[in-house]
């Protein structure tokens, strides 16, 4: 078998953490395997190196940036190579330009156009493991780019899908995926296999196991993932396609996401194209804007409300001001809020299932909590909810699901 595994900061994070990192790889490779690793910067690194960067220039989204920040990496995988070699194994390190991993330009938050994983392959046939960097690679006009946080997760998985893996193993200081943090619910389960579908909407609500673009390359060229510790053995939480057993399952989880806030922009004129105009500079800007809502005010106008990540909100309020000046009165009738947490349920069960919304809305109503803003999909229903009251609400929606008992001794639902 063909596996890529992927270890994080935490992973890396000392040299004794390293060599136990080593021990693991060889390990693999010693059961008959080819074994491709794709490491983080040392835990902390990356911030520090930000740091050091914020200190000259205070803009992340920058070219010079990404060459400072990309050195964490560097250090890790000629660590993680000298350790395999220091066991007796055999090693070679590879940077994003060497495999080589190639990206758009979009610096600190760069997509993977492909991989040409030919040096991969003639380190296999050399007997070694491939020790690859993650989080980082190259554009068409050789500029060095980054992948934004949790970006080795996603080149972990495009590594896997280029070399054809029978497996993708993400390491990481958690032992796989929960039915919410643990850290909030002590009676959080872990989830034996969750599919691509859940695991998708899990990340992208928050859930920090598993970076979003990973999942999504790994349910495009499906890649089974495995998510597990670096400090133990046990099995962790199989993604993959979603199977028929998954439907039984309501909801699979509860996640909570306080990296958002909200932007009112008041009175606008409620006529064709003003949504447009508001959201096409944001959009150019790469601001990811999530839930919206729209509500009629007076003598013909309307507020619209929605979420951007908490990071871009200051950038997405002078946008506002900029491009669209006429329509919100030059910024004044701009109104934010960064006091607010979104709070998910998920599971593909709800497809056929009726009444989660209402049980939802229910159990946050007996405890007081308001609903500020409300979204959907398919296998997801999302409120936004005052800060202060975020972790109430994990609580109070992980217990009346049954989340805490296994899957067939769980609240029946519709």
């Amino acid at each position: 078998m063909l596996i890529v595994q992927k270890y994080g900061g935490t992973s890396v994070g000392t040299i004794a953490r390293i060599k136990r990192v080593a021990k693991r790889c060889l390990e693999t490779q010693r059961q008959g395997h080819q074994v491709a690793v794709v490491v983080s910067a040392m835990a902390g690194e990356t911030n520090r190196l930000l740091g050091l960067a914020r200190k000259i220039h205070d803009d992340p989204n920058d070219r010079e940036v990404d060459v400072i920040v990309a050195t964490g990496e560097q250090v890790s995988v000629g660590l993680v190579a000298l350790a395999i070699r220091k066991l007796g194994g055999q090693a070679m390190s590879f940077l994003g330009h060497q495999v080589k991993v190639t990206t758009d330009s979009a610096f600190a938050r760069a997509r993977i156009l492909s991989i040409d994983a030919e040096r991969v392959h003639a380190a296999f046939r050399d007997g070694k493991i491939a020790v690859i960097a993650g989080f980082q690679g190259i554009d068409e006009a050789g500029n060095i780019t980054t992948l934004g946080r949790g970006g080795s997760d996603t080149t972990g998985v495009a590594i896997a899908a280029a070399l054809k893996a029978d497996a993708c193993e993400i390491y990481t200081d958690v032992d796989g995926v929960y039915t919410t943090d643990p850290n909030i619910c002590p009676l959080a389960r872990k989830i034996e296999r969750v599919s691509y579908e859940e695991m998708l909407e899990l990340a992208s609500l928050g859930a920090k196991v598993l970076q979003i673009r990973s999942v999504e390359l790994g349910m495009k060229y499906g890649v089974p993932i495995h998510v597990r510790s670096s400090f133990n053995h046990n099995p962790g939480t199989w993604v993959v396609p979603e199977e028929k057993a998954m439907e039984h399952v309501v909801v699979a989880g509860v996640s909570v996401n306080r990296d958002e806030a909200k932007i009112t922009v008041l009175g606008v004129p409620d006529q064709p194209g003003v949504a447009a105009r508001i959201f096409a500079p944001l959009s150019e800007a790469n601001i990811v804007v999530d839930m919206i809502i729209q509500n009629v005010s007076a003598e013909g106008r309307t507020d619209l409300t929605f979420t951007v990540p908490k990071g871009d909100l200051k950038r997405a309020i002078e946008f506002l001001k900029t491009r669209c000046g006429d329509l919100c009165d030059g910024g004044r009738r701009v109104v934010a809020n960064d006091a607010i947490a979104k709070v998910s349920v998920v599971g593909v069960g709800m497809r056929s299932h009726a009444g989660v919304a209402q049980r939802m809305f229910d159990l946050l109503a007996k405890e007081g909590i308001n609903i500020l803003m409300i979204s959907t999909s398919e296998i997801r229903i999302s409120v936004a909810v005052e800060a202060k009251y975020a972790e109430l609400a994990v609580r109070v929606l992980h217990d009346g699901f049954g989340l805490d008992k296994p899957p067939e001794a769980r609240v029946s639902v519709g």
